[in-house]
């Protein structure tokens, strides 16, 4: 499966890009006041087909990378965060009580995604950071 190592990679990626591009969109459409849009099934069916394909994506690669890759804790890190990240956007774009707490969780999930992608990119455990670090 290892000669499939590029084009998993790319759906992984692309995946990724797609995940993140609608949540941003479902929670500025939470933001603007326009909350059935962003909860009306075409968009949540796409977000959570997106999210499997990313999910079934990540793990084909887990199984055909040598665990040397791993060694470092990167991708630990970005497991960790998986989980902050789905409950972070759950109270934004629904479980939120108020206008200004799903504003606060919006911004916190957006902040995790952007991390976790620094984490994946840098393959460091502290992501942007040890890219800033030089």
């Amino acid at each position: 499966m290892i000669e499939f190592y590029a084009q998993i990679k790319w759906v992984h990626v692309a995946s990724v890009i797609g995940s993140g591009s609608l949540f941003l969109l479902r929670g500025l459409l939470v933001q603007l006041g326009r909350q059935a849009f962003a909860m009306a099934a075409p968009l949540r069916f796409l977000s959570y087909t997106v999210d499997v394909i990313l999910l079934t994506a990540a793990l084909m690669l887990l199984t055909i990378l040598p665990g040397a890759m791993f060694a470092n804790g990167w991708l630990t890190v970005k497991l960790l965060l998986l989980p902050v990240y789905v409950v972070l956007g759950s109270f934004a774009l629904k479980r939120g009580s108020t206008p200004a707490q799903r504003r606060t969780f919006y911004v916190l999930a957006l902040l995790v995604f952007c991390f976790m992608a620094s984490v994946a990119r840098s393959h460091q455990p502290t992501g942007i950071f040890a890219m800033l670090a030089g």
